[in-house]
């Protein structure tokens, strides 16, 4: 800023430093709504489940994700089996994060065998279904 020699230069710069902090202050009041609007917990979820949905990864991973959580939990329940051992619950929850990552990462050929093996029985009672009605 320049130095002030006169009244007219003084009230020019106080005029322009109030112009100025109008100008900031209606800047910062627009922040502050997007901000406190972004941050409310309705939009939080929205803009979370938009995320997910436009993730082409995320959605084809999705149902594998579910099917190793699924298959761990059920893995720790096996083995635990109400046991209050905390030797056998700490084993059991090392099955359940062992169980779930395999289960995860490989979804895809666990899906295909288990498609494979229920076509093979349907495969079979279609067989016998038609030897029976000779």
């Amino acid at each position: 800023m320049q130095n002030i020699h006169s009244v007219k230069e003084l009230r020019y710069a106080i005029e322009s430093l109030e112009a100025d902090q109008v100008v900031k202050g209606s800047k910062l009041k627009e922040d502050f709504f997007a901000v406190s609007e972004s941050l409310r917990p309705v939009n939080i979820l929205r803009s979370t489940i938009k995320d997910l949905t436009s993730s082409q990864y995320l959605v084809e991973n999705i149902p594998g994700a579910i099917m190793g959580l699924a298959s761990g939990f059920l893995s720790r329940k096996l083995f635990i089996r109400g046991s209050g051992n905390i030797f056998r619950k700490l084993l059991g929850s090392l099955l359940q994060f062992g169980v779930t990552n395999v289960v995860a990462k490989n979804s895809n050929a666990i899906k295909s065998t288990g498609m494979a093996i229920f076509e093979h029985f349907l495969h079979k009672k279609v067989m016998n279904s038609k030897g029976d009605a000779k």
